[in-house]
């Protein structure tokens, strides 16, 4: 099992490339978090200062070589075949809402990195209300990152509706905080 893992990750290496800005794997083919997080520019950030970061980093500036996907306790970082994860602060869970006119895609876990929405660079008015409480947790005018997206960080175990305004506009989705919930929100259509 040791030699396949060792020769898992010599392969994995020659297949991708060697360079000096390349974590070293260990034997079992992972790296230190620490190593994994200089080596993407995250070094000294927590999980929500990295996905603050990440899904408010222009477009064109995304790192093509990091895949970073919000669940609803832990963020996941992925590069080649190196997985890091990374806890989220207790009782909250980031949650990732894509307000869409005509054009949205399904997904269920946010990355960070890939996740493309339709409206970027936009202003909307947003509410988040918890249905079991009635409790309004989120209520503001905002503008869209430019990714498309705009992110809240909201208490674990709630459920409720998002509505969101835009231009005239108006479109509500359910979310849940819950551990099987989602964290991408892209069934939001704007009429």
């Amino acid at each position: 099992m040791k030699r396949a893992a060792i020769a898992a990750a010599a392969l994995a290496l020659a297949l991708t490339g060697c360079s000096a800005a390349d974590p070293e794997p260990t034997a079992d083919g992972t790296v230190s978090r620490d190593t994994f997080l200089t080596t993407h520019g995250l070094a000294a950030m927590d999980a929500v200062e990295i996905i603050d970061h990440l899904d408010r980093q222009k477009v064109t500036e995304r790192p093509t070589d990091l895949i970073a996907s919000v669940r609803a306790d832990e963020l996941l970082l992925s590069s080649d075949d190196q997985e890091v994860v990374v806890d989220l602060p207790d009782n909250q869970t980031y949650v990732s809402i894509a307000p869409y006119l005509t054009s949205t895609h399904d997904c269920f876990y946010h990355s960070l990195t890939t996740c493309l929405g339709e409206l970027d660079n936009e202003d909307i008015q947003i509410t988040i209300t918890d249905e079991a409480t009635g409790e309004v947790l989120v209520d503001e005018a905002t503008t869209t990152f430019d990714n498309g997206f705009i992110g809240f960080w909201l208490p674990d175990d709630a459920t409720g509706l998002i509505e969101v305004s835009y231009q005239g506009r108006t479109g509500t989705a359910e979310f849940s905080t819950a551990d099987d919930g989602a964290t991408c929100v892209t069934d939001l259509h704007l009429t």
